[in-house]
């Protein structure tokens, strides 16, 4: 039941390591004015509400700070650590056990990085993040530990 566990929340990680390597590369080759036009047509559409209503103007505004500053940070996030996760994954799914520790410790990484930057910007979506990668840890120190005892 726990490798179970284990691989299909492996799976999904490795899912979402190539979920934001694409996104990375779509937000290199996409311009900020695309950005806010589609930000307006959602808006605009009444998916949150009405157009001038509050939930739209801090929709609206966090598309506009995006294209300023955030963005490098946001895409240089996305790939590294898109790429990370998806070289972790990898060796997990192929059970090679010398990248475990490496995998735990980016995993807390992540967390700890998550958690500050879930504080700095009061984000309610990184700290759902963060409680999905602590299981996930959680589920590679259980294997980790399996597939050291059954080696000895």
């Amino acid at each position: 039941m726990t490798d179970r566990l284990f691989r299909t929340a492996v799976w999904l990680k490795g899912l979402d390591a190539v979920g934001q390597l694409a996104g990375g590369v779509l937000l290199i080759f996409f311009p900020p004015h695309a950005l806010t036009r589609i930000a307006h047509g959602v808006v605009t559409r009444d998916l949150l509400g009405p157009p001038t209503g509050p939930l739209a103007g801090h929709f609206e505004e966090a598309v506009h700070h995006f294209t300023g500053g955030a963005r490098a940070f946001v895409i240089g996030y996305l790939l590294v650590h898109g790429l990370i996760k998806l070289v972790l994954v990898i060796a997990l799914l192929r059970k090679a056990v010398r990248w475990y520790p490496a995998a735990i410790t980016a995993l807390g990484l992540f967390v700890l990085f998550e958690l500050v930057r879930g504080v700095q910007t009061h984000s309610w979506v990184l700290p759902a993040l963060t409680v999905l990668d602590i299981v996930i840890i959680v589920l590679v120190v259980k294997e980790y530990r399996e597939l050291r005892r059954n080696s000895a």
